[in-house]
């Protein structure tokens, strides 16, 4: 029995929710978010609080069950509070620095790396080995957080690269001399 797809999601105040053939629109103070889910899922809202129901138990609407209520949810904070993702660059020399709306990393490469977000996810830095992605919805903030990682993830010997904040890269013991 799915524990995430029965648990209700509860709308706090200053947000609303319009739910037309399964196309679930969210407004909030941060922004609005609209997402298309599957048909067989119910979604109700009744007294500021939404429930999602699944006509059978087969293995699909098990799986989309929990799927359904965990975006639903995603959507509400996202308007509400915003998902932030932090990444830090380990390494001689490794810096950011933002140009515009563009992020510009140095990272050991004979060239600077420019990456351009998407409308609606914005990038900030703090100190120029610190980056911060921040937007309303959880996916797109997270994917571009991937992409900036991509470009030098971190590496096992020396520990050097993009990583997560609070991320733990396991280290290796270089070659030995006999």
């Amino acid at each position: 029995m799915s524990r995430i797809g029965k648990k209700p999601v509860e709308i706090p105040a200053g947000v609303t929710l319009t739910n037309n053939n399964n196309t679930v629109t969210v407004k909030g103070p941060k922004g609005e978010l609209t997402r298309t889910f599957h048909p067989d899922m119910v979604i109700k809202l009744e007294d500021n609080v939404l429930t999602v129901t699944r006509p059978s138990d087969i293995k699909e609407h098990r799986a989309l069950h929990g799927t359904t209520t965990a975006l639903l949810s995603n959507m509400v904070e996202g308007v509400t509070k915003g998902f932030e993702r932090g990444l830090e660059l380990i390494g001689v020399g490794y810096r950011a620095a933002k140009q515009g709306n563009k992020l510009v990393l140095n990272v050991g490469y004979s060239h600077p790396v420019e990456i351009t977000p998407e409308q609606g996810i914005e990038i900030e830095v703090p100190a120029n080995t610190k980056v911060i992605v921040k937007g309303i919805d959880k996916e797109r903030v997270g994917a571009l957080a991937a992409n900036i990682r991509d470009v030098r993830p971190p590496e096992p010997y020396k520990g050097k690269g993009i990583r997560y904040e609070g991320e733990f890269v396991r280290r290796k013991e270089g070659k030995t001399a006999k």
